[in-house]
């Protein structure tokens, strides 16, 4: 229960305002201070600037040096240039053939770039949308939740930052509920088909050239598998390479990607779809465990579809490429492994339980995915700072606060999974992120939950839809999931990247940003 119990205050968490008796008990020290911190501002970054240009001040006395002496060389000198060139035809010839043959090689051998041509997310009907009165409603109603149980309910709901237009399944809105495996394929089918039929008339892409599909959905597999459903639908050819990913939770979307990306440097010239979902009809928990409720309040349906390419073609229309992926997995600790954990409770009844421990775990999974991303993003100027401050505390002392690198030099725009108010809420802390750069997370919670491995692409379509990609940006995409894993991907914008016809916010990004209530 200490869990939830944090859970709560972090909710309820609120800036105080400074009061005026404090403000005239010190009036000396306020200008002094505000002089003193946009001094280091500046210094900082006039520390940023020197280190990331260094190279090119070193380089230009050189270049000016080499031109004074190149201005200064005379006839003779070229042609006894010339001479030594012309009589050492060998040695020219055998520099050729070397630079020609390693050019070669590095050419076949690097890996091949891999693009996002376009990306769809699944948005419901409005009939399937749940307001806070007919959940708790329709709770009630079932006769499976004790009082005690239906009031955690009602104040998850109001404080876990989701809004009142989220959706959940058909079979959610029966009374008493129809889980059924009937109508968890139907929802599957839904999302999917829903999902990829967009993505299908957006790209102009016929399904017959789909030579890659990899789906995943962590608690529905049923068999056939969703992949098959999917071959199936679209009758998509015989020699495809197909994938089905199960139970590896919210951060799955990432894994798919990973998986899709190591199949394009194996198959040339080829178009990869991931689809990236989660089945809530069969998972709907109706017993009385407080740790088992939660997932109730904040899984809603969603789905989106990505086409990625390896064409080289394919660049000039695509919207981004891929940069880095990195994984992270911390299921060789029982406390990490078990702490989003599906099982019984004691009545029989099967749910997902998460585990008093979550946020610590989730945190020491993310310090161990920075510490792998930050040299590959971070500009040396950070890199920097914090190699120094790693060896002062190593060697001096222990005591000095560990350097957090700034990771804004590196990353313009945040789409953090939307598993929850707090996940958002420690993200932004840790990180020292701006509200700016969680808003597309926090909008994308209010406004359809946590639609689990597919969240970090209506974030992605959410910043689209406000105007904020431009050409260059990079996008940082981290997920957290079940095992324990914290996974990230990088890619980078190659224009000035507008939403996509059918967008999921298409008819309401001009409410958001909203306010959401403390």
């Amino acid at each position: 229960m200490s869990c939830l119990v944090r859970y709560y205050k972090m909710s309820n968490i609120t800036s105080q305002p400074a009061t005026s008796y404090g403000v005239q008990n010190k009036p000396r020290r306020v200008l002094p201070y505000f002089i003193q911190s946009v001094n280091l501002k500046y210094v900082k970054l006039g520390y940023h600037y020197l280190i990331t240009h260094l190279l090119t001040l070193c380089l230009v006395p050189l270049v000016a040096i080499t031109l004074i002496q190149a201005s200064q060389m005379n006839y003779s000198d070229i042609n006894n240039l010339y001479l030594r060139l012309k009589y050492n035809l060998f040695s020219i010839i055998i520099f050729s053939t070397v630079l020609v043959l390693g050019s070669t090689i590095y050419i076949m051998t690097r890996p091949r770039s891999v693009y996002l041509v376009d990306y769809a997310c699944y948005r419901p009907p409005d009939h399937l949308q749940v307001k806070f009165d007919r959940f708790m409603e329709h709770s009630r109603l079932t006769g499976d939740f004790d009082e005690s149980s239906l009031e955690f309910q009602r104040k998850i709901l109001e404080r876990a930052g989701l809004g009142e237009e989220t959706y959940v399944p058909e079979a959610m809105h029966h009374i008493p509920p129809t889980p059924s495996m009937e109508a968890a394929r139907r929802e599957a089918e839904e999302v999917m088909f829903g999902a990829l039929d967009n993505l299908f008339k957006i790209t102009k892409i016929k399904p017959k050239d789909i030579g890659i599909l990899v789906v995943n959905c962590s608690l529905f597999n049923p068999t056939p598998s969703l992949s098959a459903m999917i071959v199936n639908k679209y009758k998509l050819r015989r020699n495809i390479r197909s994938f089905n990913l199960g139970g590896m939770g919210c951060s799955a979307g990432v894994i798919a990607l990973d998986l899709a990306r190591d199949m394009l440097q194996v198959h040339r010239n080829s178009y990869a779809v991931v689809v990236s979902t989660e089945n809530i009809t069969q998972n709907w928990y109706f017993g009385n465990k407080k740790s088992m409720l939660i997932p109730n309040c904040l899984f809603r349906v969603g789905g989106a579809a990505v086409l990625l390419s390896n064409i080289l073609s394919d660049r000039w229309r695509a919207k981004y490429k891929l940069v880095h992926i990195v994984r992270t997995h911390k299921g060789a600790d029982d406390k990490a492994f078990q702490c989003v954990y599906q099982e019984q409770d004691d009545n029989g009844k099967t749910g997902v339980s998460l585990s008093k421990d979550l946020m610590a775990i989730a945190g020491g999974a993310l310090r161990t995915n920075i510490t792998t991303m930050g040299p590959l993003v971070l500009p040396i100027s950070e890199q920097l700072l914090f190699f120094a401050t790693l060896v002062t505390r190593k060697l001096f002392d222990s005591k000095i606060k560990p350097y957090i690198p700034d990771f804004k030099l590196a990353f313009d725009h945040f789409c953090i999974h939307a598993g929850g108010r707090a996940v958002i809420d420690e993200l932004e802390k840790n990180l020292q992120l701006l509200p700016l750069h969680v808003e597309a997370s926090r909008m994308t919670l209010h406004r359809f939950g946590n639609t689990s491995s597919s969240s970090i692409w209506y974030e992605l379509a959410y910043t689209e839809a406000k105007g904020r990609m431009r050409k260059g940006n990079r996008v940082w995409q981290i997920a957290f999931g079940s095992g324990f894993k914290c996974n990230s991907a990088v890619w980078k914008a190659l224009r000035n990247v507008k939403p996509s016809a059918n967008s999921p916010w298409e008819d309401c990004i001009h409410k958001y940003p909203v306010q959401i209530a403390a």
